[in-house]
């Protein structure tokens, strides 16, 4: 009786150390890089995705969205070296092989047919307040494994749980033209400021809710707020930018949310990830911070389509443009996270890149000091 007192009460009252957060401005504390194909116990240190701080051991997880195709899907456990003076450097302290319902690794999209597994594409990871367990997004694959996004539940090594299955609207494995698009899916993830629930937020705008952002226009990407049953609680409308910089002519470009973090109880970062192709096909990317505000959104969730004038979306400020930072590279910035807090009680906060495994860019840590508003 007294055990299950004590869950009910961990479920129904706020955490004793939800924070009390407000972001004003950032102030940039400095970079550190993973150099391109570093080795660590064996596996190559790329693709990471997702990041997140336990404070109660002073440790980062960054989480790598290696299929399995270099090594085992896998998160790294890491030391930061930052303070308000500086960022300097990063110390990795090890790698744990996330596994499957049955104990075994996932393996690559090359070996699933035989292994009988899915396919692992884990791109935003969080620390359960509670007991430190983990919760990680996946995009979901139905080319060859007809798996749809999800959101999983692990042990603190990475040992599956649980899963939660997404809502019919945003299905990947549903007939053409219809549900979640390919690479567009489940991207961010952020356990609620009081930790009860979590917050899941599409990359992109499902295939009803419109077509991709373009030069010209923006589009509206669900998030969605699941109980830890898997029940879905609340779904708003999020309004992604055009896509910047303009790429050139015949080029591609994109973007989307890469990533979320709640502030308070209708406050969230964004994490807005655009990139285009130049004249030589070369990449270059435009990374914003986003506070958005949910409070007089529409809850969507029994609305199938997504069509200007038919609700309200959330709302947002501009918090922070990468560009002003004048920095050598800006790459694929896809995790955000919360950091220690400073002597003088202000919040940090660490942005990571996923280079892709791909030499020409870079895996860059930044972190910044959260200046409160000005009233």
């Amino acid at each position: 009786m007294l055990a299950a007192f004590c869950a009910l009460t961990l479920l129904t009252a706020p955490l004793a150390h939800a924070a009390e957060r407000a972001v004003g401005t950032l102030r940039f504390i400095g970079e550190q890089r993973i150099a391109s194909g570093e080795m660590f116990r064996d596996t190559e240190v790329g693709g990471l995705s997702g990041l997140d701080y336990d404070p109660t051991s002073n440790t980062w997880i960054l989480v790598s969205d290696d299929r399995s195709e270099k090594s085992p899907a896998r998160f790294y456990t890491a030391k930061l070296d930052l303070d308000a003076d500086a960022f300097r450097g990063i110390s990795l302290t090890g790698v744990s092989v996330f596994t499957q319902q049955d104990g075994k690794p996932y393996p690559s999209r090359l070996r699933q047919v035989f292994a009988r597994g899915e396919i692992a594409d884990f791109e935003s990871i969080r620390i359960d307040p509670t007991d430190q367990t983990l919760w990680y997004t996946s995009e979901g694959d139905c080319l060859t494994t007809h798996r749809d996004p999800s959101i999983t539940h692990g042990s603190a090594t990475g040992a599956f749980i649980s899963r939660i299955e997404p809502p019919s609207m945003l299905r990947l494995c549903n007939p053409i033209g219809s549900g979640s698009r390919f690479n567009a899916t489940f991207e961010g993830l952020t356990f609620s400021a009081d930790g009860r629930t979590l917050w899941a937020a599409m990359e992109g705008p499902t295939h009803e809710d419109g077509p991709l952002p373009t030069p010209e226009r923006g589009a509206f990407g669900r998030v969605t707020e699941f109980g830890r049953d898997g029940a879905v609680l609340r779904q708003i409308a999020y309004p992604i930018d055009a896509v910047v910089p303009v790429p050139a002519k015949g080029k591609h470009g994109e973007n989307g949310v890469s990533d979320m973090l709640a502030v308070d109880d209708h406050r969230f970062l964004m994490l807005e990830r655009g990139a285009a192709q130049d004249e030589n096909g070369r990449w270059s990317n435009d990374i914003r911070i986003y506070e958005m505000d949910v409070r007089d959104a529409t809850d969507v969730r029994e609305i199938p389509a997504l069509r200007e004038g038919a609700f309200k979306p959330a709302t947002k400020r501009l918090v922070l443009n990468l560009k002003t930072l004048s920095l050598q590279r800006l790459d694929n910035l896809e995790g955000i996270a919360w950091g220690p807090k400073l002597p003088n009680g202000h919040d940090t906060l660490v942005l990571v890149s996923d280079d892709n495994f791909h030499p020409p860019q870079i895996t860059q840590l930044l972190a910044f000091e959260v200046l409160p508003p000005v009233n």
